[in-house]
């Protein structure tokens, strides 16, 4: 078992919260590799309007249930995995940003209950995603999802680079295919006044010259993962919409944490955020 990097789950024992952590321990199973449980709250969430008075130290016990109850529900899951526990007082996405330095992967639900550790998208979510050091899962949708392709959103862009190896290896390790989606723009031909006007491009010859593209992308990878199955999704339309249509059909959504302008997005608050908002299973955000 590979104990030198972990997979790390933040929980709040919200139901998405419960599903990220289902998600976390079936892919910890898969890598052979440990889980870490981490509860991060509030120490001062009894002092906020509306609530009831606790003191802190019934705000820790609380934390120590939820990281519990995740615990139980792993070891019927996924009993053969090794799990750490954490419940610690904090902001819980930078706890879970500081933690995930030394882990391969963070995992978090969409959502989360508010309140005293507000798992919601906009807040942790929409923060580890855009910030953590390491590739993240926000997991919704069919979250635990076992049919259809890995889906891989590309473009030409470095930030491209690390998505194409983590969705063939997450392909492998699932025994699925992977979809490659690349979506662009036609091309419009330019008007000068006073011209004649200029035909358009040849849609298929322009087809052709992307499909082309994504190919030289994939040459290196095809080789070494001659066991993954390829299949080439290249279309007009925003990327955004092609990758949450396939999104309905895949166990895993693999992107890049920015890309192109127009062609897949420019930073994870345009392509990557739109996926996260509508993908139907869950989305991984590759980084180096």
């Amino acid at each position: 078992m590979d104990t030198s990097e972990t997979v790390l789950v933040g929980t709040d024992g919200s139901a998405p919260a419960d599903a990220a952590v289902r998600w976390a321990a079936v892919e910890a199973q898969r890598r052979d590799t440990t889980l870490t449980v981490l509860n991060a709250y509030d120490p001062t969430w009894a002092a906020t309007p509306g609530l009831p008075r606790r003191d802190l130290t019934h705000a820790t016990d609380l934390a120590e249930t939820i990281v519990a109850d995740a615990l139980r529900m792993i070891n019927t899951l996924a009993p053969r995995v090794t799990v750490h526990t954490m419940a610690v007082p904090g902001d819980p996405a930078a706890v879970l940003i500081e933690q995930a330095t030394d882990a391969a992967l963070l995992v978090v639900g969409h959502r989360g209950r508010g309140g005293f550790t507000s798992l919601m998208l906009g807040s942790v979510s929409q923060r580890v995603s855009t910030h953590a050091p390491c590739p993240t899962v926000v997991v919704r949708g069919r979250a635990l999802a076992i049919d259809g392709p890995v889906v891989l959103g590309v473009d030409s862009s470095a930030g491209c680079r690390p998505a194409l190896r983590a969705a063939f290896t997450a392909a492998r390790r699932r025994r699925a295919p992977v979809l490659v989606v690349h979506a662009y723009a036609e091309p419009l031909p330019p008007v000068t006044p006073g011209m004649a006007p200029i035909l358009p491009p040849d849609p298929e010859a322009v087809a052709k010259s992307h499909t082309n593209e994504v190919d030289r992308l994939l040459t290196g990878l095809r080789s070494e993962f001659p066991d993954v199955d390829v299949e080439l999704q290249v279309a007009t339309g925003t990327a955004a919409g092609l990758l949450v249509g396939a999104s309905h059909h895949a166990q895993l959504v693999v992107v890049g944490s920015r890309g192109h302008g127009t062609l897949t997005g420019t930073l994870l608050g345009s392509v990557g955020q739109q996926l996260l908002h509508h993908a139907d299973c869950p989305v991984l955000i590759a980084r180096s």
